[in-house]
């Protein structure tokens, strides 16, 4: 993929059997590919299927979380000299669903094309930043985001119509746009965070009203959110100020914790789906790094070691542990990449292993470091 710049990345959510991750592509001379990237664990094979997306740029990509053959993209459409970010749901082909036994050599000669299904109109709304999912359900509610608009969307019988279900506006001075948003997973998934410059804000979907507003959660843009999955009201966001921070929803005066440990715009945060204390996130200095932030965690006297470093004695005797909480750090700092990283994500179906992907189109997967398993000192 080296030839090709690409910015998207989302893991298949709704498989969690298979490795798999896709990546969306950004070319202006070549029609658009999504590339469906398949890892073997056991042998340590990377394999890969193209889909072919013929109708632009692909700015973002999100994966249906009930259906593997779903996903949906915002991309460039130019018409009449204007440009317009759109977005559309797709399906792809049958026997790209991983379990079909098609072997990668007989499909990487014929690049399959992507089944439309429906387009998200936003023709009154203006363009699309992102396309979030429902997380859990059965992947017919989308929330999307355009200019100042946060949209949603009920996918009908086999997702061939998106109907608008309700609508909220940013209101206010100045060119109000949103960059990107997340569905809590909380809640019985009817709250939605949204960026949109330097605030961060929540709204509920039932009512499309704006529940909390964190004005300056960063002192420059906000790229991404993410929520923690095991603690209902904590929130991580990181912008263009270098720095990832970490909320409590409840009271959105001070974060509760600030990392500051890259030197560039910070693109993307991703919590760790089982261990929430993990948490990786990827910048514009070409970096990766996964923190360890496990004293705002769900577990916050669990520490990661691993099954090889106890010795007999310690597993006899575990009133001699130190009863210190441990110390939020960084465990490890990624540095494969020559290019701003725009996106990092979780496998959904290995929580220790990731994905990193940056403009030049290199995308990088990684595993935690062996030495830090998951335990809890009881």
């Amino acid at each position: 993929m080296s030839h090709v710049k690409a910015r998207a990345l989302t893991p298949q959510t709704a498989e969690t059997d298979a490795i798999r991750f896709l990546v969306g592509t950004q070319s202006l001379k070549y029609d658009n590919q999504i590339h469906i990237i398949d890892f073997d664990d056991e042998n340590n094979i990377i394999s890969k299927n193209v889909l072919l997306h013929q109708v632009g740029e692909i700015w973002h990509i999100s994966a249906s979380p009930a259906d593997r053959g779903v996903l949906a993209t915002c991309y460039n459409n130019t018409s009449d000299s204007k440009v317009l970010t759109c977005a559309a749901v797709w399906r792809m082909p049958k026997e790209l669903e991983p379990g079909s036994h098609e072997s990668p050599d007989d499909s990487s000669s014929t690049a399959h094309t992507l089944e439309l299904l429906c387009h998200l109109d936003n023709t009154a709304h203006g363009s699309m930043a992102c396309v979030a999912w429902e997380p859990t359900g059965d992947g017919k509610k989308v929330i999307s985001l355009a200019d100042n608009h946060i949209l949603l969307w009920d996918l009908q019988e086999s997702s061939s119509q998106a109907v608008l279900a309700s609508s909220a506006s940013l209101e206010g001075k100045g060119q109000l746009k949103f960059t990107s948003g997340r569905w809590s997973p909380h809640h019985n998934c009817t709250q939605v965070a949204t960026a949109n410059d330097t605030a961060v804000r929540g709204w509920d979907t039932r009512s499309m009203s704006q529940i909390y507003c964190i004005e300056n959660a960063h002192g420059q843009l906000v790229r991404d959110l993410d929520f923690n999955p095991n603690k209902q009201y904590y929130l991580a966001s990181c912008g263009d100020d270098c720095k990832v921070k970490f909320w409590d929803t409840r009271n959105v005066t001070e974060p509760v914790k600030t990392l500051e440990e890259h030197s560039h715009w910070v693109w993307s945060v991703r919590y760790n789906h089982s261990h929430d204390q993990l948490v990786l996130t990827g910048s514009s200095d070409s970096r990766v790094i996964l923190s360890n932030m496990v004293s705002i965690s769900s577990e916050p006297f669990g520490h990661l070691v691993d099954d090889d470093d106890l010795s007999d004695q310690e597993e006899r005797r575990p009133e001699e542990k130190s009863q210190e909480p441990p110390q939020d750090s960084v465990i490890a700092t990624y540095e494969e990449h020559e290019d701003s990283v725009y996106a990092v994500d979780w496998s959904s179906a290995d929580p220790w292993l990731f994905a990193s992907l940056s403009y030049d189109g290199r995308l990088v997967i990684n595993r935690v470091p062996r030495a830090l398993k998951y335990h809890i000192l009881l």
